[in-house]
């Protein structure tokens, strides 16, 4: 089965942010992306609210009840009680956990698991005692001992940090490495019972490669290159684009 695509708000509502005024709007271009077949949507609600608001959570649950109920709601953060709270009250489908500082530009590195053994399997299980799927932000590090860490915590999925692999736009050779890595740790996550998403600088350029090297990939999540490319193309054809680069017939 193709990789599933989740839309990213978070850049549409950094944009929307510069002015005091609702456009453009978030749940206008989540209902464009689901229209054209995005599986689901994805925000990131910092405790700053620099781009996904607080406000925008409740809209953005409903638009996905009362209009496409066959998609998935995801909302990612790291587990203060303040982010629990917000995912108790809006209940996504997926919740994944990242081990950001609330100054980060942007998520940057996945978990020590080691070292955070015992915060997420607390946190694990509180979240998955209220019925949600939980996935852990994980470098590509092919290291089988903090994945399965991951896995005794009680992680459903683990989502790869795609950053240096997207970073590496401009040089085929190093592309191709960190892809293979990435398919490595894949194979052990797998091997462990951890399906997994990957996310960070995915393009449709770039997909194509992961997925060859992933074949198992569950769902990838993307946000900047998407809306920048919806600025070219627009939202519905931005969405047809990626899902044909996730391997989809679109």
């Amino acid at each position: 089965m193709p990789a599933k695509l989740s839309v990213n708000l978070n850049a549409i509502a950094m944009l929307r942010n510069r002015r005091d005024l609702p456009w453009p709007s978030v749940t206008g271009l989540g209902r464009i992306a689901l229209q054209a077949g995005a599986s689901g949507l994805t925000v990131h609600p910092r405790p700053d609210q620099r781009h996904i608001r607080f406000s925008d959570l409740q809209p953005i649950r409903d638009l996905i009840d009362d209009e496409f109920p066959g998609a998935e709601f995801n909302m990612e953060g790291y587990p203060n009680e303040e982010f629990l709270q917000l995912v108790e009250r809006h209940e996504p489908e997926q919740v994944t956990l990242v081990p950001d500082d609330p100054a980060q530009a942007t998520s940057d590195h996945g978990w020590d698991f080691r070292e955070n053994h015992a915060l997420l399997a607390n946190v694990v299980g509180r979240l998955k005692g209220k019925g949600f799927r939980v996935s852990l932000f994980a470098d590509g590090d092919p290291d089988r001992e903090a994945l399965k860490i991951a896995k005794e915590a009680g992680a459903d999925r683990i989502e790869l940090y795609t950053g240096p692999y997207g970073g590496c736009h401009d040089d085929s050779d190093e592309a191709e490495r960190i892809a293979g890595e990435l398919g490595r740790t894949a194979e052990i996550a797998t091997d462990l019972g951890l399906a997994v998403n990957a996310g960070h600088d995915l393009t449709v350029a770039n997909l194509p490669r992961l997925v060859k090297h992933i074949p198992a990939l569950a769902e990838v999540s993307i946000g900047h290159g998407l809306t920048a490319d919806a600025l070219e193309y627009g939202m519905a054809e931005t969405v047809r684009r990626f899902r044909r680069a996730c391997g989809e017939a679109a």
